[in-house]
């Protein structure tokens, strides 16, 4: 993970088809502009504040609400006041600021941080520049910025003055702050907080009042109202996983890591290589060194989360209640060890993944085949194999040797099936019969996606006790989860936003066997079939090619099947875990559920 900024520089800078996912109708409908509608008059918008903070107050807060459950609520306040649905996302902000009003009480000032839009500058006179945390404010005075932002700051906040981005979760998880107050447009908040809110991190947020880029507007009586949010003990702690999501991260700074994992070579720290020029200060060294920087370099940690999340779970659930801090902190050596070795795993999948498919880019870099050379790089992903054999042989002192044996064993299955997968995919690629049916694409989708889930929540249990009575389900629940991740990043592949890295349909293009072209090549006549296939084997594609390959997926109803296969396999993931007896871990295996597969893909309308 990259560095975070310190305390000091963060104040120096400034209608679904089934309910139970929260995956279908409505959460599509509400990611169109058409219900995010802000309420046009102040006295409107309180009134549908007081509602909201009402209905609040009745609510069980020992427990994070999901997207679906806020939805729920929200459409019934529309309801109860006869008010249309297009306000439906700004009474959900509502609604979630009232729910964790008291939990971002319950955090000191200093704790708290308040992200404030860009777009509330005047973007003719500012002149302030950006670096990887935000506009670096000059308070000029020239807008509403520096007043918002001295007056959080003389109560003790951090601020930063960003739009939603990975920054933001990245200061989470560094533990530097424990609330989030945000001010952002209806689409920012929802692509940023959904997750943010799930995972039980105390958040409020302001909506602003005009959408748009530049020279937004806003309450601003709403803003200094929320951030005067007084310091104050809350009666019921909601239940939160961000001490364990932190425990996951802070294994990959770079002094854990070491403690964890020890080198076995000195005198390298990092290697610097462009093109396959690399520096050589110790050529034995040179290996062990690239892959430590690869492990620190980034990722989201979901793997290593789930194991140490599992872990808990089982043994209680204690890292996720008021006191979690200190449970997180109280995790054995020898279990965060193993969640160290499911990642050096999945990194070395990456390595080989970005050769296979000569990706250009990982993790903001250029890939270490790009880097260093194709030999070079797929020296390294055979290290990091090995080096997460290493960690886990290493941990026989500590663990008893059937465990150890029990999850080298789930490691070696998970590895064999994942190659099988991506073996599956590129025998495919490199086919000169492209058909493809839909149940098949699903089949590779379970080898090549789901084993790394698997693995993760199998180990996670093997640590605290015997697997008899978890591996079923654990099986179908990981198989449905990888299924339906894989079937929404497919779908994200068609969907460009301001995140996005490569170019949209690049999955087609790179022939890649996904279930959009089964489905596509199931539901087109024999004439567009036939058009379809020779637009992807041409040997230049340009944007009008790619715009008629949409056209022929949108025709065929690909994104509509896909998004319907997605809720399909997201419900059975959760009813696989309503099987177990174990209600700490049924709770975490729903949060997996949606945390992993609530994306902004699954907006067909917006498609």
């Amino acid at each position: 993970m990259a560095a975070s900024p310190s305390h000091d520089r963060l104040n120096a800078q400034n209608s679904s088809p089934s309910a139970a996912t929260g995956l279908g109708r409505e959460s599509e409908h509400l990611k169109s502009g058409h219900l995010k509608d802000v309420p046009e008059s102040f006295e409107l918008r309180e009134t549908l504040r007081r509602r909201t903070e009402e209905l609040a107050a009745t609510l069980d807060k020992s427990q994070p609400m999901a997207r679906h459950e806020i939805e729920r609520h929200s459409r019934r306040v529309l309801q109860e006041l006869k008010l249309s649905e297009r306000y439906l996302g700004w009474t959900m902000v509502a609604l979630a600021s009232a729910f964790w009003h008291d939990q971002v009480a319950a955090v000191p000032p200093e704790r708290r941080l308040l992200l404030l839009p860009r777009c509330l500058r005047n973007a003719s006179t500012c002149s302030a520049e950006y670096d990887q945390w935000g506009l670096l404010c000059r308070d000029c005075g020239a807008c509403s910025l520096t007043d918002l932002r001295a007056e959080a700051r003389r109560r003790g906040y951090n601020v930063l003055i960003a739009e939603g981005s990975p920054a933001v979760m990245q200061i989470i998880l560094s533990g530097q702050i424990d609330a989030l107050l945000g001010v952002a447009c209806l689409d920012v908040l929802e692509r940023t907080l959904d997750k943010i809110l799930l995972a039980g991190i105390p958040c409020m947020a302001v909506p602003l009042l005009t959408n748009g880029c530049e020279n937004t507007t806003v309450d601003e009586a709403r803003i200094r109202q929320m951030v005067d949010t007084p310091h104050r003990p809350a009666e019921v702690r909601t239940r939160t996983y961000v001490h364990l999501m932190r425990a996951a991260a802070q294994m990959f700074e770079p002094e854990r890591l070491e403690r964890l994992i020890p080198r076995l070579r000195s005198g390298v720290d990092r290697v610097e290589g462009h093109g396959h020029a690399v520096e050589i200060l110790d050529p034995i060294a040179c290996t062990e060194a690239v892959a430590y920087d690869f492990l620190m370099a980034g990722g989201k940690h979901s793997r290593p989360f789930i194991t140490l999340a599992v872990y808990d779970a089982v043994t209680g659930g204690r890292a996720t209640s008021s006191h979690g801090a200190t449970y997180a902190a109280q995790l054995p050596d020898s279990v965060r060890a193993i969640a160290l070795a499911i990642e050096t795993f999945h990194k070395a999948s990456l390595v080989h993944d970005d050769i296979e498919d000569n990706d250009a880019v990982r993790y903001d870099q250029p890939t270490l085949h790009r880097r260093y050379g194709t030999a070079t790089a797929i020296n390294v992903g055979d290290y990091l194999i090995g080096l997460g054999y290493r960690i886990v042989a290493a941990q026989r002192d500590r663990l008893p040797g059937d465990v150890v044996a029990d999850v080298l064993a789930v490691f070696a299955q998970a590895h064999t099936k994942l190659c099988e997968g991506q073996g599956a995919e590129l025998v495919w690629r490199d086919a000169r019969d492209k058909r493809l049916k839909p149940i098949d694409a699903l089949k590779i989708y379970a080898l090549k996606t789901a084993p790394a889930f698997e693995a993760a929540l199998l180990v996670g249990m093997r640590l605290a006790r015997s697997l008899e009575a978890y591996r079923e389900a654990a099986g179908r629940f990981s198989r449905h989860l990888g299924v339906a991740y894989q079937i929404v990043n497919d779908l994200d592949d068609w969907q460009q936003t301001p995140d996005s890295r490569r170019p949209g349909g690049s999955d087609l293009l790179g022939g890649r066997p996904t279930v959009l072209w089964a489905l596509a090549l199931e539901g087109l006549n024999p004439s567009d079939r036939t058009e379809l296939e020779t637009l992807v084997k041409q040997p230049q594609h340009d944007e009008a090619t790619l715009a008629r390959a949409e056209q022929l997926y949108a025709k065929a109803d690909v994104f509509e099947k896909a998004a319907a296969l997605v809720t399909k396999h997201h419900q059975r993931a959760k009813e696989a875990a309503d099987t177990l007896d174990c209600e700490p871990l049924r709770r975490l295996m729903h949060f997996l559920a949606d945390a992993i597969l609530d994306r902004r893909s699954l907006s067909v309308s917006e498609m």
